[in-house]
């Protein structure tokens, strides 16, 4: 992304939390809400970039109240007057004055901002940031329907509410009950013989029930396997690994571009899972997928249930880079509810990445600040 020296300075950054209603079961949300934060950032000449922290607690440490505690008191103040092209730059502001500890430090809080300062970028220039990065960007993401059942009897009706809304693909949530885990995976390949499957255990299996059950879900049709141990324990990794059932993909470890370098050298994925939301936002998670790219190993698109303009950055991301396989961008399938002048509407199974001027999507800032929770 090219700098513009002659850019307008940074005036102002706002945190607005919401929260959007949840419509069905899923293992992250305890409470019937989806908690976000929208950050509005305002140039000295009234150009606006919106970006969005979409923080769940239940699968990181992030909450509502910390990311939007962060951005007002931490990272907001030493970005005033920078430029908002200098992308760059406010990463090392913002990594100043929240630490890392083992990789990036509040990485959820810090990826409202980055989106933010790529919309304005992209507006400043008249282009989409895939533009800015001078990349061909698809017409469309083909999304993955998730399956997180609690019972076997579950999966069907859910599966066929996926086939309804024009869903052909599936990933589906596993751990810890392994029996369960491979009857599910049977279930959804005779059910969608075709489909990529994907597997995702959020860190949920020990090593040695790992050891036994990827090679038990690869006999039942799944394709991939996500995070099947915590991202912490980097020697069981490595055993999965060598035992090479499934190609091994990693996500809530991998945080920063460093945290991928080492992980590859250790030997211990085959491709990541990437998430905008998880890498601080577009800049380093295109990094990310740029390293991926040159040691050609795979590149899944995932989210964290993302809503509105977190869902328009991996969106564009994933199109700029030309995502190969269905994105499990599930905000749609569990969230009611949009912020959206124009909210995203599902066709056929698939998203349109958006083709506007910066993430080439308007927020309803009235309706926004009406229903502003703080």
């Amino acid at each position: 992304m090219m700098l513009q020296k002659s850019a307008p300075a940074v005036r102002s950054i706002e945190a607005l939390p919401v929260r959007y209603p949840v419509t069905g079961y899923f293992r992250f949300f305890s409470k019937p809400e989806r908690p976000a934060v929208f950050v509005k950032i305002t140039c000295e000449d009234g150009t606006v970039g919106w970006g969005q922290s979409v923080p769940i607690p239940t699968w990181s440490y992030e909450t509502l109240e910390s990311a939007a505690g962060t951005i007002r008191q931490y990272l907001a103040p030493p970005l005033i007057g920078l430029n908002p092209t200098d992308i760059e730059e406010a990463h090392r502001r913002m990594n100043r004055a929240i630490a890392p500890s083992f990789s990036t430090g509040m990485p959820i809080a810090k990826s409202g901002i980055d989106m933010a300062l790529h919309d304005i970028a992209g507006k400043l220039a008249g282009k989409n940031i895939a533009e800015l990065w001078r990349r061909k960007p698809l017409s469309r993401i083909t999304l993955s329907w998730t399956v997180n059942v609690r019972s076997i009897q579950e999966a069907e009706d859910l599966l066929e509410a996926g086939r309804r809304q024009g869903y052909r693909h599936f990933n589906i949530k596993v751990a810890p009950d392994p029996k369960l885990d491979v009857e599910l995976a049977r279930r959804v390949r005779k059910f969608a013989p075709g489909c990529f499957l994907w597997a995702d255990a959020n860190g949920g299996y020990d090593l040695p029930t790992a050891l036994d059950v990827l090679p038990k879900l690869r006999d039942a049709g799944v394709d991939v396997i996500e995070q099947p141990l915590p991202p912490n324990r980097l020697s069981g990794l490595r055993e999965l690994k060598k035992q090479g059932a499934l190609p091994l993909l990693l996500d809530e470890g991998v945080v920063s571009v460093a945290d991928l370098e080492e992980f590859h050298k250790l030997g211990i994925l085959d491709g990541v899972a990437m998430k905008p939301a998880r890498t601080a936002g577009l800049w380093d998670a295109r990094r990310q997928v740029e390293y991926l790219e040159r040691r050609k190993l795979m590149f899944l698109g995932s989210g964290l249930t993302d809503p509105d303009v977190s869902l328009a950055a991996s969106l564009v991301l994933y199109g700029a880079y030309g995502l190969k396989h269905p994105a499990a961008l599930n905000g749609l399938q569990f969230l009611a509810g949009s912020w959206l002048k124009a909210p995203f509407r599902l066709e056929e199974g698939a998203l349109r990445v958006p083709r506007g001027p910066g993430l080439g999507v308007d927020v309803d800032e009235e309706k926004l600040r009406r229903d502003s929770q703080g």
